[in-house]
């Protein structure tokens, strides 16, 4: 999913990566928390933790959140991993999602992950009002089975999606978590792995520190005058995108991470919202796909980190009886 709004001069801006529609934020972007059971402790108090993320708000003002609005029984263009491969049966339990209104009309369409058969992992604002339901798919090539496979209306699954209890729509990169309890079990050989507390903290910037992004977003993003040239393949792709900001103050924050987005690394787009990006080739996932600083998907990638305690008190507390 991508969000997108007018930058003002001198200011950055984040992207939802759904429905590109952007919103002033931090110049900066942080992540990270760790997945364990029970209560978990917090290294700062809940009112330090917002005093950053708020501070760390007013100084950007650009909100890569990815929210990709559906048009009759279309998703429009947003985006998706750019630069990236053909997933195939590599991670057979990150699906796509449409949200949906009580009464079946689609709204956007997002990506996540399977926590287990029963719980799926996405962004806050893939999840947010006023979606009431949720259909997933779970193909790796959900476009070539349209219409039969009843997208945007029916997929494989459907759910009750739910949102972090502090996410605030007008600065959704902030607390951008959601989850999706699903109405029937999607049994899999294998799912995605919360990380621990903090686990992020330790990873270094640059190439080495690698991740593996997945999801279902645009392939490639142009321009207004060039959105010909736009490909929107509702298709699983993956992108190895490696560490460019952790922990910066006034930008990434304590909260989310920024990726790199090139021809040679691959990255995230507009429709990726909520899709995982795992620790190099495990199954950890060290945050959802949250937003971009552009409306073309280039240059780097915002991701909401999951390793933090309020992602992981709310994860198990609410929903521990999902969990492994």
């Amino acid at each position: 999913m991508y969000r997108q709004v007018p930058v003002t001069p001198r200011t950055t801006m984040r992207c939802a990566r759904d429905t590109g529609a952007c919103t002033p934020g931090p110049s900066g972007v942080a992540f990270g928390h760790p997945g364990v059971r029970g209560a978990i402790q917090r290294r700062d108090t809940e009112e330090d933790r917002l005093s950053n993320r708020l501070s760390t708000r007013r100084s950007l003002l650009v909100s890569l959140a990815a929210l990709v609005a559906l048009m009759t029984s279309a998703v429009a263009p947003v985006a998706a991993v750019t630069d990236g491969e053909l997933d195939g049966n590599g991670h057979p339990f990150v699906g796509l999602m449409v949200a949906q209104l009580a009464d079946g009309t689609p709204l956007w369409r997002c990506s996540g992950t399977l926590l287990s058969a029963t719980l799926f992992l996405t962004a806050g604002h893939c999840t947010e009002a006023p979606a009431e339901h949720v259909e997933i798919w779970f193909d790796a090539d959900v476009e070539s089975g349209i219409p039969a496979n009843g997208y945007p209306f029916t997929g494989d699954v459907g759910g009750t999606p739910y949102t972090h209890p502090q996410y605030d729509p007008n600065a959704f990169f902030l607390f951008d978590l959601g989850v999706v309890v699903l109405d029937d079990p999607m049994p899999m050989a294998e799912y995605g792995v919360l990380p621990e507390l903090d686990q992020l903290d330790e990873l270094k910037r640059g190439k080495k520190t690698v991740f593996t992004a997945v999801g279902y977003g645009l392939q490639q993003s142009f321009p207004t005058a060039a959105s010909w040239k736009t490909v929107a393949q509702r298709v699983r792709m993956v992108a190895k995108p490696h560490l460019i900001q952790i922990n910066t103050p006034g930008f990434t924050g304590d909260f989310s991470l920024l990726l790199s987005n090139n021809t040679n690394t691959g990255g995230t787009c507009f429709g990726d919202s909520g899709g995982p990006n795992f620790l190099g080739n495990s199954l950890v996932i060290a945050g959802v796909t949250s937003f971009g600083l552009n409306s073309t998907c280039a240059g780097t990638g915002g991701v909401y980190r999951v390793d933090r305690a309020d992602d992981l008190d709310w994860l198990y507390g609410e929903f521990g009886a999902h969990l492994p």
